[in-house]
């Protein structure tokens, strides 16, 4: 597998295949025979010299039977990735130690199905097995281990195949534009103390925790504790979730700030902690923002607020 692997680099021009469908062409396919179809040729090569050599006509017929054969699943091992479109999708955002997965698009234009089709980002990546059906398309995902925060790129992608009898392999390298945003991982911490925040002042609205004035539709960006519980499980079938509307009182914002962290400590780990604050921000449902050395983000919540701060640490120079 390592010759056929280190021949197919020399024969292929690596290039980026870009975010758009890519059709799996005979200039783009490589075969070889693997070890077993290696051994079934030296079987047949002894066959064949001893049905020479004692004359055996039906030992003749054996070994060219068993040659066709071969031949016969030599195409068929072509043929299980010829026509075969593939197209990039999504890869959702991770944290440092997780996986990112990758996920791959087949569209089968052909009237048979496509069967034992393996897939391996690397060298040393986890192989995923899938099959795409007749006239029908399929998705895989391409698992790729988070070692790092920022941008991950998505490998050089093997697709492979030795259907249906083991004897040949088929194989491809796939290139698409993908990458996947990878978080720092949350060190667990308190969050800033009571003197980081900040009090917008005294106004009416439904911002402030004092009065009760009301309900309203629920949000994704809400907080569980301010949904009425109560007046939802009257008619929990038929009402949407109600969220409590309150005026007056203050309306407080946390503000993570990247110099509220040691200065003893190195950069990694300072970012490790203000992700820890900003998931522990956003599972309190608080309003915060993010003060970073050259960027500022202003206090919002809801899971794209969360993103835009992970982000922004996610990218932060070291």
């Amino acid at each position: 597998m390592g010759f056929a692997a280190t021949l197919g680099e020399r024969l292929f021009r690596w290039r980026s295949d870009g975010n758009g469908p890519v059709r799996l062409g005979q200039r783009r396919i490589f075969i070889l025979p693997t070890r077993a179809g290696l051994l079934y040729a030296a079987a047949l090569v002894a066959m064949l010299t001893g049905a020479i050599n004692y004359g055996l006509a039906l030992g003749h017929a054996l070994v060219f039977l068993l040659a066709s054969l071969a031949v016969v699943a030599k195409f068929h091992t072509f043929r299980n990735l010829y026509g075969l479109t593939v197209t990039p999708g999504r890869c959702d955002p991770v944290f440092v130690g997780e996986t990112a997965s990758f996920h791959l698009h087949f569209a089968n234009d052909s009237d048979r199905p496509r069967l034992a089709l393996e897939l391996r980002a690397g060298d040393k990546g986890t192989v995923s097995t899938t099959r795409v059906g007749a006239s029908s398309q399929g998705e895989v995902v391409v698992a790729v281990a988070a070692g790092r925060r920022g941008w991950l790129e998505l490998p050089r992608v093997r697709l492979s195949t030795i259907y249906p009898l083991g004897l040949f392999v088929a194989w491809s390298y796939l290139q698409p534009a993908m990458r996947c945003l990878v978080y720092p991982r949350p060190l667990a911490s308190e969050l800033p103390a009571t003197d980081a925040i900040a009090t917008a002042g005294e106004r009416r609205g439904e911002g402030g925790q004092e009065d009760f004035s009301g309900f309203r539709a629920h949000q994704p960006a809400d907080s569980p504790r301010h949904v009425a519980w109560k007046a939802v499980a009257r008619d929990a079938a038929n009402r949407p979730l109600l969220v409590k509307q309150f005026a007056g009182g203050a309306n407080e914002e946390l503000m993570l700030d990247w110099q509220l962290t040691s200065d003893s400590a190195d950069s990694e780990t300072r970012i490790a902690i203000v992700a820890g604050w900003v998931v522990a921000a956003d599972a309190e449902g608080s309003r915060y923002g993010l003060r970073l050395p050259g960027r500022e983000i202003q206090p919002d919540t809801g899971p794209a607020h969360r993103h835009r701060c992970l982000e922004a640490l996610a990218l932060h120079p070291a």
